[in-house]
């Protein structure tokens, strides 16, 4: 793998749903499986994901504005937490977790998955599921192909205050 730049005007825009969005900036196949990147901006009180896990990356993310909430499974049940900006939640292969916007608060977030997979096809994908213009079941084919495993959100409930 050589350096590289990616610069704002080259990197791909997905559009979601009500001013949400992806910015696809590099794909596992951009770094030789290094990582991939993307920016993710999300309207206050925006869903993000639902509950899912990676079998073989760990995702970090990195809270650029705002404030997120991220879920995960856990020893004792599903924990909470509201992270604003400058924090820093790191999930582990394996490990279920969900995240959006914080209520009354967008998120602006860059989110890094090492080993990096060539998830750039499901960020469109998905763009396409939020926007209504495919089924989510068209998501679960790809699962494996994707990393991405949903789970079952039943138990999940609302999210507990921090």
């Amino acid at each position: 793998m050589n350096a590289f730049v990616v610069r704002p005007e080259q990197a791909e825009h997905v559009a979601l749903t009500g001013g949400s969005a992806f910015r696809l900036l590099a794909d596992g196949a951009d770094t030789s499986g290094a990582l991939g990147a993307n920016r993710l901006t999300l309207a206050a009180g925006t869903d993000g994901a639902s509950p899912h896990h990676h079998a073989r990356s760990t995702e970090a993310f990195y809270v650029v504005e705002g404030a997120a909430r991220f879920r995960w499974a856990g020893p004792g049940g599903v924990r909470t937490e509201t992270v604003r900006a400058g924090g820093l939640v790191v999930v582990p292969p394996g490990t279920v977790h969900a995240f959006g916007a914080a209520p009354q608060r967008g998120a602006e977030l860059l989110v890094v998955l090492t080993p990096g997979i060539d998830r750039f096809g499901y960020f469109r994908a998905l763009g396409r599921v939020r926007r209504g213009e495919e089924p989510f079941a068209s998501l679960l084919p790809e699962q494996e192909r994707y990393d991405v495993h949903f789970a079952d959100p039943a138990g999940w409930g609302e999210p507990d205050a921090d």
